[in-house]
């Protein structure tokens, strides 16, 4: 049971400008917004790394695709704005003060599922996480915050009658709080199927992909319950799944940012395959979230992804450096897949 202004809660089962800033020269760059990361979770466990990067003015970012490294400026003349990913706000809460201080808005893209452990392995419990999200909204606005309620598990711990009801009663708790939910059903990538399927069996329990017909049936019953709350729903990277009262997700959002910092933000829209995000900059790594979420699209194992975390170091340039990256203090650092 939750307690907030005397009010005792039910425990859950289980939003552009494209102006240009003032006095900008031709031909200079526009700043970027910086993400934070859809790839691992910096709020939760590199909070120490990026503010430390934030005072250095930049950091370094490995490519994913196997190219050079490149360089993220993170200065003000740079950067439009933040937007943080997280699933444990708790140990960043105080540093966002930091942010806004240096004259960064943010917005945080809140994941709460109250998924049981045989899924999340080592995330909070939603109860804690709809206060963060509530004491980010107290503290800078309705519009700082945008909760996510995805990826969508089928599994036998997590049938439609559980996804529906467990979204109604964080719905519930949310009011006042956000105005937007993400949702997105869980994409069955090849490592995805592998750690499900491991995690099946040490558990006993099953899971499925079921065809579009069953996942839009779902989407269209839980935008009707957001609506009933207040909430816009929002379908990220599937626009297939959009359905009658549901709108597609952006993200990235250089309004909703705007709306934030109380000004209009440089950032351009960018076309792109799959979602309606504006342009941004990723400054996370693969395999270095150590929650051991066993759907997750962006870690091959946890116990890869601990010891990376183990390995970090936090006055590092990179947050997980390439293979033959040099140190700070010299030296090179080594691949530990």
């Amino acid at each position: 049971m939750s307690t907030r202004n005397g009010t005792q809660l039910p425990a859950c089962p289980g939003g552009r400008w494209a102006a240009l800033l003032p006095g900008r020269a031709a031909g200079e760059e526009a700043p970027m917004i910086v993400s934070a990361s859809y790839k691992t979770d910096i709020p939760a466990f590199y909070g120490e790394w990026f503010m430390r990067r934030l005072a250095a003015g930049h950091c370094r970012v490995a490519n994913p695709y196997g190219g050079p490294p490149f360089t993220v400026p993170l200065g003000p003349a740079a950067v439009d704005g933040f937007v943080f990913w997280t699933r444990n706000l708790e140990p960043f809460l105080d540093r966002l003060e930091t942010v806004t201080a240096r004259g960064f808005p943010f917005v945080v893209q809140y994941t709460v599922t109250g998924y049981p452990r045989v899924l999340d392995a080592a995330t909070i419990g939603a109860e804690v996480a709809v206060d963060h999200i509530r004491a980010v909204a107290t503290r800078y606005g309705r519009r700082a915050a945008v909760w996510r309620y995805d990826p969508i598990v089928f599994s036998s711990v997590t049938p439609p009658a559980w996804h529906r009801e467990t979204f109604a009663c964080l719905a519930g708790q949310m009011v006042g709080a956000v105005d937007e939910v993400v949702v997105s059903v869980a994409q069955i990538y090849r490592k995805s199927a592998r750690n499900l399927t491991a995690a099946a069996r040490l558990h006993g329990f099953t899971w499925d992909d079921p065809g579009p017909g069953e996942k839009r049936a779902l989407i269209a019953d839980l935008a009707a319950i957001a609506g009933r709350h207040g909430l816009r729903l929002a379908v990220c990277g599937q626009p297939e799944l959009i359905v009658p009262g549901a709108a597609e997700a952006r993200c990235i959002d250089a309004a909703r940012l705007s709306d934030i910092a109380g000004r209009p933000l440089a950032a351009a829209h960018k076309a792109h395959r799959a979602c309606d995000c504006d342009a941004s900059r990723d400054i996370g790594d693969y395999d270095t979230c150590p929650h051991g979420c066993a759907y997750c699209y962006a870690v091959q194992s946890r116990s890869l992804a601990k010891r990376r975390f183990a390995a970090h170091d936090p006055a590092g340039e990179f947050l997980f450096p390439p293979p033959g990256a040099a140190r700070p203090g010299g030296g090179e650092q080594g691949s530990l897949l």
